[in-house]
């Protein structure tokens, strides 16, 4: 099999990935699990820019690096707004808060918005995926 094919692959597991994640937030949301439902959203949003960033030759082992390099690679390079990073900080942070703080609690507005930025998020990085060579 041939590198690009192996790549295709790999972009298209993560996207599968960020689908599956954006279905469990809304799950667990509606289960009233919302720092479950949060950890999902992010986690969405974490496979889809990884697809996109392994399209443009990145790759990271780290979620850190993966925060940075929508920055560095997305961002100032203006392939996305800079509402878009923003954005992802805002849902790695409260994905942070709540998988390692004690007492954390996100009320059903809060998860929702994240989530529907979130699948803002994953649709946007669908889209880039199209664009880029």
């Amino acid at each position: 099999m041939k590198k690009a094919e192996t790549q295709q692959e790999v972009i298209k597991y993560w996207m599968e990935k960020a689908n599956e994640a954006l279905q469990s937030a809304r799950s667990e949301q509606h289960a009233g699990r919302l720092v479950f439902a949060i950890n999902r959203a992010y986690y969405g949003c974490f496979y889809s820019a990884s697809a996109v960033l392994l399209r443009e030759g990145k790759k990271f082992s780290k979620h850190t690096g993966v925060r940075a390099a929508i920055h560095r690679y997305l961002v100032k390079t203006e392939k996305i707004d800079a509402s878009w990073g923003r954005f992802y900080d805002l849902v790695f942070q409260s994905r942070q808060r709540g998988d390692y703080q004690e007492l954390v609690e996100f009320s059903f507005e809060e998860a929702e918005e994240l989530i529907a930025q979130a699948e803002g998020f994953v649709d946007l990085m669908r889209k880039l995926l199209k664009t880029l060579v």
